[in-house]
């Protein structure tokens, strides 16, 4: 009995520690990016999105985006050395469409909004499907993601960043 005891101690003992998962969540929205070569004609967007029989609508915030540039390194640190990076402007704009929620589902994504000119800018219609991630692990939980950009030609699906 002392040997079962001890033996199962030993090996709970060397089992390998759980990583505790991150205190953040995802956004439960539809982000948008207005492609750079077609900022200029855009003035204001509005969304909407419908998913599982639920649809939300609203004005989209337009605010710059940007590309993370890395600075160097050093090379001493190692693999778990810090490095910095610095966001520059690219010339594209982004919104986000909140939602109460978002699954996997498909969603059905319908953007209008007003040109530089004054003009409507044509109606655009997109169904995209979520994208789903575990970042931190599956112990940590799902992430649920849905993009679109916008161009001359209109809505595409967007893979999600790196």
């Amino acid at each position: 009995m002392l040997m079962a005891t001890t033996t199962a101690l030993l090996a709970s003992a060397c089992s390998p520690e759980q990583a505790g998962c991150p205190a953040i969540a995802a956004v439960p929205g539809v982000s948008l990016t207005v492609v750079r070569d077609y900022v200029p004609q855009v003035q204001s967007l509005h969304m909407k999105a419908c998913q599982d029989g639920t649809c939300t609508e609203g004005p989209l915030e337009l605010m710059p985006g940007s590309v993370s540039i890395g600075d160097d390194c050093n090379p001493d640190a190692g693999p778990d050395g810090v490095c910095s990076a610095t966001a520059s402007p690219d010339g594209t704009m982004l919104g986000t469409l909140m939602l109460e929620r978002l699954t996997e589902s498909p969603v059905d994504v319908t953007v209008t909004g007003m040109g530089t000119d004054g003009a409507a800018l044509p109606v655009r219609t997109h169904t995209i499907m979520p994208i789903v991630s575990t970042p931190y692990g599956e112990q940590c939980g799902k992430f649920i993601s849905a993009a679109v950009n916008l161009d001359d030609d209109g809505l595409s699906s967007r893979l999600p960043e790196p």
